[in-house]
Formats: structure tokens, C-alpha cells, sequence
């Protein structure tokens, strides 16, 4: 370990010789054990991104809430005497406490948002260190969420990394961002206005240098300014600005640098500058330009490893979103990885990032606890957050609550303060809320996006022309969006979708019904955007079955349904879509059958046993034929241009499920 950490840094510093800045991945060597083993004697070796909570992502697993330890050496060279090291972590579900040879160096308290903690008074040097990591996912009334269907997955599920620093630095500190915040004020085509706020540590009452350049997306210095500061424990604040910038938008995601030097360290973050607005007529815009908002609701988890999320694991999420044509994702109860947003900054979709002030549909939950450390919980992770991805400019606005049911006067004030806080701490973005309830708690936040799913256990999917009306009647002052979508039972599949009675609506032919059913009446001039529940399915264990299939696509992440290529022909303008729905019904008891096809390229051709049978239009990019009556073993083809699908199924009798 010793010989391996000294060769990496002799390599960093021949390659990085501006900056005494140097980062180290910690995800190796670590060993694990729960604290009821009371011995580390068998501890586990394991890397990180890790969870202990792999028994949760079977079928009817069960979800361990509880407390564990993660433990490793850290040999910290002589040379390394003088500087300041920190340790930074990407994400622990949900308290963890930091421990450097025995001695605490820190708490924190929120599973989805990062933390940094110096370590530099407790190393030794030209030695070993013991680092070791509690960690405790179960729930508690002081730590939000304390109501979600979602797994909470317990471990250390993001990367870990040591930060070497000179003693006079971009502070690493401040609730784990990198020490610079970038805030542009007036952004017009002629020029943007803004200032960055800079983390100082050092010496106190020290001067230091401080040097910021805004680079241009072509390499071009677009502005510099360099100025003495005085280590005061405040924040420095630069002004900026940038002669005809370069606007970053969906089609010309254009991307900035701001580079911080204090003497030998350099920070560098990535930006973009952008106007959000929204219009008179309650719309989305970007630049003055309306954005029409089509956007997926993405959950922590995925089938094998939980939340322990690779960087391709999030490559992965990310090339399914936009070969959906989705132009936007939603961050369900907290934020994502990094290397997500990052992805969405260099290709211009949007993110709407969400508090961890979330309520479930249990009755018996809690999801706000009128209690000061509770409050301050909420307000403490709310504003890493903000903080931690301010500099995104794919991050077009903050989710305050979602589906809250309470309505108590304590209630709505809390949700002010939060409203207040994110307007205090970044007004450039708008706020936003889920809510499925009636009341004064939809008129806090810029936005509002109603999560009903009328025509799911109650009414029929015509009730939504009603319920618009009544939107455009009477709360048409609001900007609003809708959300919808719900679960579907596994290997149900029902044989007439028009049927209204249960085991037939969690079938996933329900599921495309459902889906068509909104996808086809959603008015675009009352809603500003379309938000589907969900991407993916995901982990909730206190469900039956333990997985919610409300996914376009699979726990896996692989396994497409066909609600995936209805709203890929309908969303995805680049690469267009030919598919048969229900290909995966390879036994079918009826003789009546109607066939049905998703396609971007217009009436397609389709043949059944060679024999050419007509499509009908039914609504955009939905194409069926008449009842036919079918037996036997069927070969369906469809073609459009140089686009082709097919399947085989097979009319007889089978053991239907009750």
C-alpha cells in the first residue's frame, strides 16, 4: 500500500506541476462487518460503491436496517507533512460517523448528498493510519426522508476520495462542493453578469492571491481578474463578465470553465449560463425560447447492486433517457452522482433535483415531525444540495416537497422557509413541487406538478378532459405539469385492454393502456410538461414482491417495455421506432386479436403469414388493425422504409392467472 500510494504520487505531480492539488480514489482495500458481529476478525474485503442490503434486490427480499462498519489504512508519506488533507465522501445511506485512528473527526446526517472532512491534525506520518466509517441506514425522526416507499440502501455507495492540499486552499469544506459557486445575475445574448463565491482556508487573517479566469467554450479567456483576499471565514465574492457569451441550451449545450488559483491550487468547475423563465402564459422557457418539459421520474437503484451505482452504471441511465427522446429527468427524494449531471450538462437535458422532503402513501407514516432538529436536518441537506450542483446548468429547478398530505400551519410554514431558502441561496432557478392534494401548499413554490393518475383504480381515462377543464377554469394562474404512472403485477398479461376491473389494470397491457390513455389527452398549452413515473423500476420492500414496476423499463435497466417505445416514438426526433406491442404474449388464448404498432415512420406494412393486413391511425404514431380472427402458429411482420420488427405467437389454451 505504501509503495503504491508513492508511485501514484510521483506520477500526479510530473503530470500536474501548476497545482499542489492532488485527488486519490479511496473504493479499494476496504473491510467490512456489521456491528451486532461485535468482532471485525471475519470482516469482508469489499470495494466501493458498496451496499450490505444485496438480500433487498431479490424477490421478497427483506431490507436490513442497521448499523456497520467499513474500515481501512491510509499510509500517509512524510512529504505530506505541511499540507492538508481531507477526505471526501460521494454519498452514504444515511449517518455516517468518520473516525481517524479512533479519534471522530465528523457526523453527517442525509444519505444522497456529499461530505468532506480534514483529517490533517489526526494523521501520523511516514505510516499507516486507520480509517474507519459507521454507518446506520435505519430510520430515524431526525434524519429526512422518514416516509418513502424507496429502499434505503444501507453502506457506503458512492466513490471516496483523499484531497492533498497546501495549507492555504480553495476550501473542499464547504458543504462538500469544491469552494466554488458559480452565480450569474443578468444573462441576455449581449452579455452575462455574475459573481463566484470562493472557500478560503488558510491562516486566519491571512492575504493570499486569488486569480479567476472564465474560459470560453472555444478555449478563449472571456474574462480575468485577480485580487488580494483576506482569510476571514466569509465567502469571496468575484464579479464577472461575459461579452457575447455563448447560451447553453438543449441543442447547444455550450459549456464554460471557471478556473480558481490561490497560490500554487487550482480548482476548476465546469458551467453554463442560461435565462429560465417562466412565460406569461405559465410556460417553460430557456432563453426566451418555450421549453416543452418531457421528462422521466428516476429513482436510486438498480437490480444486483442497489445504489451502488458505477460511473457506467450512470452511462447507462443516461443513454436510456435520451434514446427515450426524454429531454429531462427528475431526481426523485435527492440527488444523483455527479457523472449524471455532468452528462446532462455536456448534452442539454434537464434535471429537476428533488429535498428529501417526501412522503409515502402509507397512512402511518410520518413525513414531517414538528421538531427543531428535524427542521434543521430538512434545511442542512436542502441546501447541499443546492450548493453541491448550483454550478450545473442542466440543473433547471429544485423539488421543495413531494406529495405531502398533511395540511397543519407548521406544515406549510416549513415549506415556506425551504422555498425561502432555496430563492436565498440561487434565485436564477425556479422551485417546484409534486403534490397530489388540494390547498394553500401548491401556491409556495414557482411550480407545481400534479400526480393524480385518474383512470388508474378510480374513474376512466375520459375523466381527464373533465379534470383539464376544470384546471383551465379555475387554476389556470398556475404554472403547472402533470406526472403519472403506476405499477404493474409481473408476468400478468391481460388479453383485452378495455377491461376495467383490477388484475386486469396491473397487467402490463394495462400499464400501456394507461399510459396511452394520458400520453394521447395531455393538453401541451395547459402544461408546461410531461413528467412519466417511472424510468426504471425500482427497490421498495414494503411492498409485496418488493420491486415497484412502474418502470418503462425493468429493475434491470435493460428490459424495455412496450410504454418505452410509445414514448420513444412519440419523444425521440433523431433515431426513429418500429415496434409490435405485446410481442412478449407468445400464447394467447383468444382467436379475436387485435394487433397494434408503435411507429415514428409513418403507416407502416404489416404481414401476418405472408398475408398483408391493413393499419388504421388511431392517434400518433398508433397504428392498429381491425379484430382479426387468428388460430394456430402467426409470423407478424412490419416494415416501414429500412426499419423492420417481427414476432411469432400462437393462439391456444393456457393456464390463466386468477
Amino acid at each position: 500500500m505504501k509503495r503504491f500510494l508513492l508511485v501514484i504520487l510521483a506520477i500526479t505531480l510530473t503530470l500536474s506541476e501548476l497545482s499542489a492539488r492532488e485527488v486519490y480514489t479511496l473504493n479499494n482495500s476496504w473491510r467490512f462487518f456489521f456491528k451486532d458481529e461485535n468482532s471485525s476478525d471475519n470482516a469482508r474485503y469489499i470495494r466501493l460503491p458498496h451496499t450490505w442490503n444485496t438480500d433487498a434486490l431479490s424477490e421478497g427480499g427483506s431490507l436490513r436496517q442497521t448499523m456497520a462498519y467499513y474500515r481501512r489504512t491510509l499510509f500517509v508519506p512524510q512529504d505530506w507533512q505541511g499540507k492538508r488533507l481531507f477526505l471526501h465522501f460521494g454519498g452514504v445511506m444515511s449517518v455516517a460517523q468518520v473516525f481517524v485512528n479512533g479519534e471522530l473527526i465528523g457526523s453527517h446526517h442525509g444519505g444522497r448528498t456529499a461530505f468532506t472532512m480534514e483529517i490533517t491534525n489526526s494523521v501520523h506520518y511516514n505510516t499507516d493510519n486507520t480509517l474507519l466509517v459507521e454507518v446506520s441506514n435505519a430510520y430515524r425522526g431526525d434524519v429526512l426522508p422518514t416516509s418513502t416507499v424507496e429502499n434505503l440502501y444501507g453502506g457506503i455507495y458512492r466513490d471516496v476520495e483523499l484531497i492533498v492540499t497546501e495549507s492555504t486552499t480553495v476550501s473542499p469544506l464547504y458543504y462538500g462542493t469544491d469552494g466554488v459557486l458559480v452565480h450569474p445575475t443578468k444573462v441576455t445574448t449581449e452579455s452575462v453578469e455574475g459573481n463566484v463565491s470562493i472557500a478560503l482556508l488558510g491562516k486566519k487573517d491571512a492575504l493570499c492571491n486569488v486569480t479567476l479566469d472564465v474560459v470560453s467554450p472555444d478555449g478563449y479567456v472571456a474574462d480575468t481578474k485577480s485580487v488580494k483576499a483576506k482569510i476571514d471565514g466569509k465567502l469571496l465574492s468575484i464579479p464577472f463578465i461575459v461579452d457575447n457569451p455563448e447560451l447553453w441550451s438543449a441543442h447547444h449545450p455550450a459549456l464554460y470553465r471557471v478556473d480558481v488559483v490561490v497560490g500554487n491550487d487550482t480548482v476548476s468547475v465546469a458551467t453554463g449560463f442560461r435565462k429560465i423563465d417562466i412565460t406569461p402564459e405559465k410556460q417553460f422557457a430557456i432563453n426566451n425560447k418555450r421549453v416543452e418539459v418531457r421528462g422521466v421520474n428516476l429513482y436510486h437503484d438498480k437490480g444486483v447492486v442497489g445504489n451502488a451505482l458505477s460511473k457506467n452504471d450512470y452511462k447507462h441511465i443516461f443513454n436510456t433517457v435520451s434514446d427515450m427522446g426524454a429531454n429531462a429527468i427528475r431526481s426523485v427524494s435527492g440527488p444523483h452522482s455527479q457523472s449524471l449531471y455532468e452528462e446532462c450538462d455536456k448534452n442539454g437535458i434537464l434535471v429537476w433535483i428533488d429535498s428529501p422532503l417526501v412522503q409515502s402513501e402509507f397512512l402511518s407514516d410520518i413525513a414531517y415531525y414538528s421538531s427543531d432538529v428535524f427542521e434543521s436536518n430538512g434545511k442542512e441537506q436542502f441546501k447541499e444540495i443546492i450548493l453541491q450542483n448550483i454550478n450545473h446548468p442542466s440543473v433547471a429547478m429544485w423539488g421543495v416537497f413531494s406529495l405531502l398530505k398533511g395540511r397543519s400551519a407548521k406544515l406549510l410554514n416549513y415549506v415556506k422557509e425551504l422555498n425561502a431558502l432555496a430563492k436565498s441561496l440561487d434565485p436564477s432557478r425556479p422551485t417546484v413541487a409534486c403534490s397530489n392534494q388540494d390547498g394553500d401548499i401548491n401556491f409556495i413554490t414557482d411550480l407545481i406538478v400534479w400526480q393524480q393518475n385518474l383512470g388508474w383504480e378510480n374513474g376512466v381515462f375520459e375523466d381527464l378532459d373533465l379534470w383539464q377543464g376544470a384546471l383551465k377554469s379555475n387554476w389556470s394562474h398556475l404554472a403547472q405539469a402533470v406526472c403519472y404512472g403506476e405499477s404493474r403485477a409481473k408476468a400478468l398479461y391481460g388479453n383485452h385492454i378495455g377491461s376495467y376491473s383490477y388484475p386486469q389494470r396491473v397487467s402490463e397491457s394495462w400499464q400501456t393502456a394507461f399510459h396511452e390513455g394520458y400520453i394521447t389527452r395531455i393538453d401541451k398549452e395547459l402544461f408546461w410538461g410531461v413528467w412519466v413515473n417511472s424510468l426504471f423500476d425500482f427497490g421498495a420492500v414494503r411492498y409485496n414482491g418488493g420491486i415497484i414496476n412502474s418502470g418503462a423499463v425493468g429493475f434491470d435497466h435493460n428490459q424495455k417495455r412496450d410504454t418505452y417505445y410509445l414514448y420513444r416514438t412519440l419523444w425521440n426526433c433523431k433515431n426513429p421506432t418500429l415496434h409490435i406491442v405485446s410481442k412478449n404474449r407468445e400464447v394467447r388464448a383468444k382467436n379475436s386479436q387485435v394487433i397494434k404498432v408503435y411507429s415514428s415512420k409513418g403507416v407502416p406494412t404489416l404481414t401476418i403469414n405472408g398475408d398483408t393486413i391493413a393499419l388504421h391511425n388511431r392517434s400518433q404514431g398508433i397504428f392498429v388493425t381491425d379484430s382479426l380472427v387468428m388460430s394456430g402458429q402467426n409470423n407478424v411482420i412490419v416494415q416501414a422504409e429500412e426499419l423492420r420488427d417481427s414476432t411469432t405467437f400462437t393462439i391456444g389454451n393456457y393456464l390463466r392467472r386468477k
